[in-house]
């Protein structure tokens, strides 16, 4: 663990140097949107694995006659993306989680889009308000939604049916409940654990567990974190204590990791889990993949019994100095508008139902796109599971919270997430871990915000 440790902080610290090799923007606006002589135009960190993304690119190209549009498929790289930048050879647009845009934004690495907004006539009020702004600075917008993952539980309604029990008493606002009905529903083989009882997806959701006990892990202004406040480390202490009681960190991440994902012999149709918080694009995984599992769903609820619901997703920006100012401008407000968004999802329906799959909808991060989706694309599927599922997001997606952005970015995230993994593993203890992330969130905080507004 030594080692991993770092190894992070050597890749954090190569970050900020490249970072800091880019002179801020000076503003928010004057941004000249020059052409560029090149005719080929490329992209950065957008996969084209289904109808829903190819049709969006297509559209995308027909509205950029005389461009050759390269799409370089594979994850958003950070190192490779700020070398281009640095090196004055950066992509035309780039697709990244939208937590990440602050940082960027704030070392200028990220051109602003307020006059590409105005030049394209673009109507914010369409957009999901926390995907907007998790993919603005200061009220500036920098990237423009392109994703939008809700979250909501996932119960194997057959797991709960062997133990006895309803899986309409499964909540999440009952903690020693919860606590009590994992332990319940796990099972062993001698010292191997070989069903997680209620898998509370951390590191990754740490933010939900933490709202989920009245704290925020950053100030809505983005500028002062709060890692280490008692509500937050009471909620760390209770989601890993989820996990201890199922072997510890060893034997869970062992039997997690080993879970077919996007395959047939899936965690839920193996019966590996009995319920667990997941984002909304597994629902469809689950429905292409193994439609007759007997699956149910409900809403992670906070402490008091009210709905929660923790978004992220993924944004189009454009980097600075790329190279097709004008056509990057009229690519990312294309690529998210409300058309293209119907557009592609007829598509896609079109397709999975071909193949013989139910369709569950897709949630955009685009309103008024997700309206016409809900009543004019997706239609009840006969498999109730499903067809709930596909309710409750369409209801669920319409609020929900954000990390706040701010200027520090990844290095925010890396804090909190490694300060989960280090209790995991047992290094520290909740305190010590979140204290320590305080201290290194705090610091990143400081100096990306030193001189600005």
């Amino acid at each position: 663990m030594a080692a991993a440790h770092q190894g992070t902080a050597h890749r954090t610290l190569g970050l900020l140097t490249a970072l800091a090799l880019l002179p801020a923007l000076a503003g928010c606006g004057g941004v000249s949107f020059a052409d560029s002589s090149s005719t080929t135009f490329t992209t950065m960190g957008y996969g084209m694995g289904d109808a829903l993304a190819t049709d969006r690119i297509e559209t995308a190209r027909a509205a950029l006659p005389g461009l050759n549009i390269k799409v370089n498929e594979g994850a958003f790289d950070e190192q490779q993306f700020l070398s281009a930048v640095a090196a004055g050879d950066p992509p035309d647009v780039v697709h990244m989680d939208r937590a990440l845009i602050g940082g960027y934004a704030a070392r200028g690495a990220l051109v602003p889009l307020t006059d590409c907004l105005k030049r394209e006539h673009v109507d914010t009020g369409q957009y999901n308000r926390a995907a907007l702004a998790e993919g603005s600075l200061d009220g500036t917008v920098y990237a423009l939604p392109d994703s939008y993952d809700s979250r909501l539980l996932l119960i194997d309604d057959r797991v709960f049916k062997e133990n006895g029990t309803d899986a309409k008493k499964l909540t999440t606002a009952d903690w020693p409940a919860l606590r009590k009905l994992t332990g319940q529903l796990k099972r062993t083989d001698g010292s191997k654990l070989t069903r997680i009882g209620f898998d509370p997806k951390i590191p990754e959701f740490f933010p939900l567990w933490a709202k989920a006990n009245g704290a925020d892990l950053l100030s809505a202004d983005g500028r002062t974190a709060r890692l280490n406040s008692p509500k937050v480390v009471q909620a760390l202490t209770y989601a890993v204590g989820l996990v201890d009681a199922q072997g510890g960190w060893g034997r869970f991440k062992s039997l997690r990791d080993s879970f077919d994902q996007f395959g047939a012999r899936n965690q839920f149709a193996r019966d590996q889990v009995g319920a667990m918080p997941m984002e909304d694009w597994y629902v469809d995984v689950l429905a292409s993949t193994s439609p007759h599992v007997d699956l149910a769903t409900d809403t992670f609820k906070d402490r008091t019994g009210k709905d929660l619901n923790w978004t992220s997703g993924y944004g189009w920006a454009v980097p600075k100095g790329s190279p097709h100012l004008v056509q990057a401008c009229t690519f990312v407000t294309t690529m998210t508008a409300t058309s293209t968004w119907v557009h592609a999802a007829k598509a896609k329906a079109a397709q999975v139902r071909a193949a013989g799959h139910p369709y569950t909808g897709d949630l955009t991060g685009n309103l008024d796109a997700d309206q016409t989706i809900e009543r004019e694309v997706w239609k009840p599927t006969g498999i109730a599971a499903f067809d709930k599922a596909t309710r409750t997001l369409f209801t669920l997606s319409k609020k929900g919270f954000t990390v706040p952005s701010n200027a520090a970015g990844s290095e925010f995230k890396n804090a909190w997430q490694n300060a989960v993994n280090r209790v995991l593993s047992g290094e520290q203890t909740p305190r010590q871990a979140l204290d320590q992330a305080q201290k290194e969130a705090q610091n990143a905080l400081d100096i990306a915000n030193e001189g600005r507004r």
